[in-house]
C-alpha cells in the first residue's frame, strides 16, 4: 500500500540524524576494492609526477639558458676572429730578453736605447735609437721578425717615413743602394734631400727565407756619402746574440759575419755608381 505524504512527514521527524551506515559513507574517502590501491599511495604517486614535472621544466630552462650562452659565446669568438689585423698592435715585451748587439757608434755623449715589442699573431720587433738624451734620435734600427701580422701590401716606405718624420710623413724617392755583409741594402729620401746637408736617409733589407726584415734610418754625418757609410756600418756592426728556436735565422748572422768589412772613413768625392746618391742607371729604380 502507498503511503501517505503524512506518513513520509512523520518518518522524517522521527529520525532527525541520519543512520551510522550513512555517516560511514560520509566521513570515509571512496575505497574500491575492486583498484587495490589505497587512496594515500595514489595521492603519492600524483605527487611524484608533479614533482618529476617541475623537475623536467627546471632542467628545459637551464638546457635553454645555456644553448643561448654558448650561441651568444660562438658569435663574440666569431667577431673576434674576423676582426681587422690592424687592431691589433705591437706591444712593448719589458721581460723578453735582447736577441740582438750593436757596437758603439757614436761618441760618448750619445745615449743608446733598446726596445722590444711583440704582436699576437707572432711578430716581434728589437728596435734601437741612437741620439743625444732627452732629443729627438739621430738613427735608428728596426729588427723585425716577421709572424701571421706581417702584410706585404703594405708599403714599407710609407712606414719608415712615418718613422723618421712622424710629424709631417712625405712620400720618400729612391736614394740607391749600399753594400754591407747582409748585400746590398736599399736606400731612401724625401725629395730634394740630394742637395740637402741635413737630410736622412732611410733603408731596408728583407730577407724571405728567414722571415726577417732589417730597416731604418740615420741622420749621421754632414754629407750623404758620410750618411751612407754610417748606415753601412751600423749593419756591419749588428750581432746576434740569441736565435731561439729560429735555426734560419741564426744560419744567416753567421754567413753574414763571414762578409763582414771594416768600416772606412769617407773621402770627399769618393763615390760610385752604387753608392752615389742618385739612383743607379744600370739597375732602375727600386
Amino acid at each position: 500500500m502507498r503511503e501517505t505524504p503524512l506518513r513520509q512527514r512523520l518518518d522524517h521527524a522521527r529520525a532527525p540524524f541520519p543512520r551510522a551506515g550513512a555517516a560511514w559513507a560520509i566521513r570515509m574517502p571512496s575505497y574500491s576494492p575492486r583498484s587495490g590501491i589505497h587512496p594515500a599511495l595514489t595521492s603519492f604517486a600524483d605527487e611524484c609526477g608533479a614533482t618529476l614535472a617541475r623537475l623536467i621544466a627546471y632542467v628545459g630552462a637551464l638546457a635553454l639558458f645555456g644553448i643561448v650562452a654558448l650561441h651568444v659565446w660562438d658569435q663574440f669568438q666569431s667577431e673576434l676572429e674576423n676582426e681587422p689585423a690592424d687592431k691589433a698592435v705591437f706591444s712593448l715585451a719589458l721581460r723578453s730578453r735582447p736577441a740582438f748587439a750593436v757596437s758603439s757608434l757614436d761618441p760618448p755623449e750619445k745615449s743608446e736605447a733598446y726596445e722590444i715589442f711583440r704582436h699576437p699573431e707572432g711578430g716581434r720587433k728589437d728596435i734601437f735609437h741612437w741620439g743625444p738624451p732627452g732629443e729627438k734620435p739621430a738613427a735608428e734600427l728596426e729588427i723585425y721578425r716577421l709572424g701571421r701580422e706581417f702584410d706585404p701590401s703594405q708599403p714599407l716606405a710609407a712606414e719608415i717615413a712615418a718613422r723618421m718624420a712622424p710629424e709631417d710623413p712625405r712620400e720618400l724617392e729612391t736614394a740607391g743602394i749600399i753594400d754591407s755583409k747582409f748585400g746590398t741594402v736599399a736606400l731612401l729620401q724625401f725629395p730634394g734631400g740630394q742637395s740637402g746637408t741635413k737630410s736622412c736617409l732611410g733603408f731596408f733589407k728583407r730577407f724571405e727565407d728567414s722571415m726577417l726584415q732589417i730597416s731604418g734610418w740615420s741622420c749621421q754625418g754632414p754629407t750623404l756619402p758620410a750618411r751612407r757609410s754610417a748606415i753601412g756600418c751600423m749593419l756591419n756592426h749588428l750581432t746576434l746574440l740569441a736565435s731561439g728556436n729560429e735555426p734560419k735565422l741564426a744560419e744567416l748572422f753567421a754567413k753574414a759575419e763571414l762578409k763582414r768589412g771594416p768600416c772606412t772613413p769617407v773621402i770627399a768625392g769618393s763615390t760610385d755608381w752604387v753608392t752615389s746618391a742618385e739612383n743607379p742607371r744600370l739597375r732602375g729604380t727600386l
